[in-house]
């Protein structure tokens, strides 16, 4: 199994971690050795070896020349920066749930292709307003943040208006069980599955719904990913929003999707699903 998204940021970091310590000990330096020849205390030359710290490129810089490579310096300085920018907390991110709605539009706007999996919920650009108020309660009282429910789906919701311009396509994929996992009361469930039925239909969206019961499974049921172009991924975590560019990285969740995408039923046979589920919540 693939290491998570997390583990792969950290794993990133762990890497110019490992390559500055290597340099130091190439040049035969201690901890503290470098440490005076860099300016700092020793203990911060630990904290950035054991990829406790993350060096500035300012750091880096008297690193390698202290080491004698100064021309490893760039490249360092790159891989660092991007090591960082892979994880993004959400606490450093939002203060406010609809800041948070908000806060990519620029990358909504440019992307033509949205290619989006999830395992447990209706993706965010298929969401009604009361489901996603739901959700986003829920959220913010887990997080205890204010609640801003309303006012946050309702910038979800004008967010993904998105999809109806022209020259843009939306393939999401969702497993069966996330139809069953209800946000908000029981008409909002209502009216979000029926939306499902109609939104499936747009003529720029493909929805395609994996049976709890497909076989054979080539792919587990895995976090939930939006691929954005062929640009970047976002991943959501409970602690975090990952944000990877590495194209391998990236080619790696491609080949995931294409593997998720093949294992869902479409059309007729999704609206099926959506109908079961329905009735299941009529039944409840």
């Amino acid at each position: 199994m693939p290491a998570s998204p997390s583990s792969s940021a950290q794993a990133a970091r762990e890497a110019v971690a490992a390559r500055l310590r290597d340099l130091r000990r190439g040049a035969g330096l201690t901890v503290a050795e470098l440490a005076a020849m860099c300016g700092w205390h020793h203990s911060k030359t630990s904290r950035i070896e054991n990829a406790r710290t993350a060096p500035s490129a300012r750091d880096v810089d008297h690193w390698c020349r202290a080491c004698g490579h100064p021309d490893e310096a760039p490249d360092l300085v790159i891989r660092s920066v991007n090591a960082e920018s892979m994880y993004s907390e959400w606490r450093h991110q939002v203060q406010e749930l609809k800041k948070l709605q908000n806060s990519w539009p620029r990358v909504f706007a440019e992307t033509r292709l949205f290619r989006i999996y999830s395992s447990t919920l209706v993706p965010g650009l298929l969401q009604t307003e009361g489901y996603a108020s739901g959700l986003l309660r829920t959220i913010a009282r887990f997080r205890g943040y204010p609640e801003q429910g309303d006012e946050a789906a309702h910038a979800r919701v004008d967010r993904s208006r998105v999809i109806h311009g022209s020259g843009r396509r939306a393939v999401l994929v969702v497993e069966e069980a996330a139809l069953y996992y209800r946000m908000g009361n029981s008409d909002a469930m209502a009216a979000q599955l029926g939306y499902l039925l109609t939104a499936g239909a747009l003529p720029a969206v493909s929805l395609g719904v994996i049976p709890r019961a497909v076989e054979p499974r080539t792919v587990w049921p895995l976090e939930t990913f939006h691929v954005y172009d062929d640009t970047f991924v976002s991943v959501e975590l409970l602690s975090a929003e990952v944000n990877i560019t590495q194209p391998s990285e990236i080619a790696l969740y491609l080949k995931a999707f294409e593997q998720l995408r093949g294992m869902a039923v479409y059309g007729s046979s999704a609206r099926a699903l959506v109908v079961n589920a329905i009735e299941a919540l009529s039944a409840a």
